[in-house]
């Protein structure tokens, strides 16, 4: 219980006593870690990776141009900038920057950090810009003039919260913000959707949707599509569970399907995609099945559906998205990436698109739904840099952009094994090994919410660890998407420990199969997969020879207390639930530190304006760690959100210090009982 925590107070995020506690925690691994030659080369090359004026500047269309996003080393907050299609095929395209964030936090005496921006169509003359501070997820939002470039003076404008905006017409946007007492929901998202009209004080703003205290978050939007014009609002009542209804007229049409289904809408069709099996008209469809069917049809009770993908036991729909006439559908198989048109019409004609390197990803950036049958699309594998290619369905892909090489690949090999986890379930990882072999061993993998972690490319990773002849593990454990929903849902709340075997087991089969050993092996996570390492920290010690541990959940006694903690007891459990408790301490990391264990060196790294994951779970284990005689380093950015980093350069000092921790541990450090 919290009140058997003795270090409680360093939940309190800026309190002078649990800074003071941070800064001298920071001093100590600042001073062992960083006065060698070898972590100033690693800085060096990470930062130079990430500053390199030759990096693919990915793009997004926005009407006839393409915006842009870009951080180098002079401009470390960043430019928001635009072009053409014709000039961005050139080898240096002339950009038209709208908006310079360091110009802007140097007049304004700002840490600003850029966020997004909504821009307002058909026109593309207004956006509605997001800024925080620090990297925060809390963000103030400023409209913005895109042709004058320059803030609107008297436009629309929120201070610091975690908003939802978007545009309905010129003079009309959607909001969800703190609009005092009552109209946050428990995880501290927009409970409140409200319609706001120029020219009014917020205070005047008219509500048009109300979601529970207890939800997660409520939304509402405005599709601006010519001829098929219209608004949705709703709630998830949990991380996984939808309410989206049609605003008419005469009310609010709730779009019936199941609250786990997603569900998109373009010109005249739904898409329905399933979570968990659904019978309809006596048919039932699977898990992870994507389906299609008339959208004022089916609100008219019509349920004759269109099945447009339907999983097997090998294969998964990754992702979707439509141009103007086209859906382009990502699958994965045995999480290996594939590429399909369909066509509308009676019988939604399938072909397939290139989709890059066998072991590797193919991702659709970006369309133009509403314009045209363009796609952007890119590639790339664990040893193959970024490709962008630009194409019309129907037509051949134009390469517009190709990354250079950020490390020596020659010589590196990429295999994909499975281990067998302990209820019999083949789990795939990936295995690139350098030319020279024999070096120590960096395993990682996330497990949850359903995100798939593909085989691309990384400059950093390649130059900080695959080029010093360290061997990379990526593992697609049970939890993350990689084999559709199921495949996540199964490892849910009282199967969570699944996730855990699987990730254990991996590291066991690499033992097994002489890839690696014990003391070679390290591991890292962040986040939910911060959660994973502190749970290879106190329940599988015996398998690594050092832990990184990124921003990461540890108490889960009081997760659900700590900022956005409430909106994942879907997928972890609530531990005021005594049911419910019962098997989440199992793993709680926190609540499982014992003294006289072998745990391996272990760092921990997060960030006090962390405003997702709260920093006091990284203090709080340190200090019980170091409490108990532990071996443990800390390191706190003071900037950078949840990415625990705001700028290039102190991404650049976050993965020196990553690599250069998991170097000087697997590489020189002796066996044993790992004791301060």
């Amino acid at each position: 219980m919290a009140d058997d925590d003795s270090f409680l107070w360093l939940e309190d995020v800026t309190g002078d006593a649990a800074l003071d506690w941070v800064r001298a925690r920071n001093a100590e691994t600042l001073e062992e870690m960083t006065g060698s030659e070898r972590f100033e080369r690693l800085r060096t090359e990470i930062r130079e990776v990430l500053d390199a004026d030759d990096r693919i500047p990915y793009i997004r269309r926005r009407g006839e141009y393409f915006y842009n996003f870009w951080q180098d080393a002079g401009n470390p907050r960043g430019l928001w900038r635009r072009t053409t299609l014709d000039e961005y095929r050139k080898d240096r395209p002339n950009w038209e920057v709208l908006l310079d964030i360091d110009a802007l936090a140097q007049r304004e005496r700002e840490n600003w950090v850029w966020q997004s921006a909504s821009v307002l169509r058909p026109g593309y003359r207004l956006g509605l810009i997001e800024l925080s501070r620090g990297g925060a997820d809390a963000t103030v939002v400023r409209e913005f003039d895109l042709d004058r470039r320059e803030f609107v003076e008297d436009g629309f404008q929120l201070p610091e919260a975690k908003s939802r905006v978007g545009w309905i017409d010129e003079n009309l946007i959607y909001v969800g913000t703190d609009f005092g007492e009552g109209s946050l929901t428990t995880s501290g998202y927009p409970r409140v959707i409200k319609e706001w009209q120029r020219g009014t004080p917020l205070e005047k703003a008219v509500t048009v949707y109300e979601g529970k205290p207890e939800d997660v978050s409520a939304f509402g939007y405005h599709d601006s599509t010519p001829g098929f014009e219209r608004d949705f609002v709703g709630s998830s009542p949990d991380f996984y569970r939808v309410e989206k209804f049609l605003r008419t007229p005469d009310g609010l049409v709730r779009i019936d399907v199941p609250e786990d289904a997603q569900t998109t809408v373009h010109r005249e069709w739904l898409l329905i995609r399933t979570r968990s099996p659904w019978t309809v008209n006596e048919r039932e469809y699977e898990a992870g099945t994507l389906l299609a069917a008339p959208f004022d049809g089916y609100l008219a009770g019509w349920r004759e559906l269109t099945v447009l993908f339907e999983p097997d036991a090998r294969t998964s729909l990754e992702d979707y998205a439509w141009t103007r006439n086209h859906l382009l559908l990502t699958t994965l198989s045995d999480v290996r990436t594939r590429l399909h048109v369909l066509t509308p019409g009676e019988g939604w004609r399938r072909e397939p698109m290139p989709a890059g390197p066998e072991l590797g990803v193919a991702e659709i950036v970006d369309t133009d739904p509403a314009e045209s049958d363009e796609y952007l699309l890119s590639t790339s594998g664990f040893a193959e840099p970024p490709t962008l290619s630009y194409g019309q369905v129907g037509g051949p892909a134009e390469v517009l952009k190709q990354s250079p090489t950020r490390f020596d690949a020659e010589g590196t090999t990429v295999g994909q094994y499975f281990a067998t986890s302990p209820d019999g379930t083949q789990i795939p990882y990936f295995v690139v090994r350098p030319k020279a072999a024999g070096g120590p061993t960096l395993l990682t993998g996330y497990g949850g919410f359903e995100v798939s972690r593909l085989p691309d490319y990384s400059g950093v990773l390649g130059r900080g660890w695959i080029a010093r002849g360290g061997t990379y593990v990526l593992a697609n454990i049970r939890g993350g998407g990689e084999y559709g929903p199921s495949w996540h849902t199964r490892a849910m709340k009282e199967n969570r420990y699944l996730v855990y075997e699987d990730f254990a087991a991996v590291a066991k089969d690499l033992i097994d199969r002489g890839i690696t050993t014990r003391e070679k092996l390290g591991t890292h996570g962040g986040s939910n997969g911060g959660l994973l390492m502190g749970v290879m920290l106190t329940r599988y010690p015996e398998l690594f020879g050092a832990i990184v541990c990124q921003v990461p959940l540890l108490d889960m006694r009081r997760y659900h207390l700590l900022l956005a903690g409430a909106s994942w007891m879907a997928e972890y459990g609530d531990p005021d639930d005594p049911a419910q408790w019962e098997y989440i301490r199992k793993y709680s990391p926190y609540q499982n530190v014992h003294s006289g264990r072998d745990y391996p060196p272990t760092l921990f790294m997060t960030s006090t304006r962390d405003d997702r994951v709260h920093p006091g779970h990284a203090r709080k284990m340190v200090a019980k760690m170091r409490e108990q005689d532990y071996q443990v380093r800390y390191h706190e950015n003071i900037e950078g959100g949840h990415g625990a980093a705001a700028d290039n350069e102190q991404l650049a000092q976050k993965w020196a210090l990553l690599f250069e921790f998991l170097w000087s541990q697997l590489s020189y450090a002796p066996t044993g009982t790992a004791r301060r």
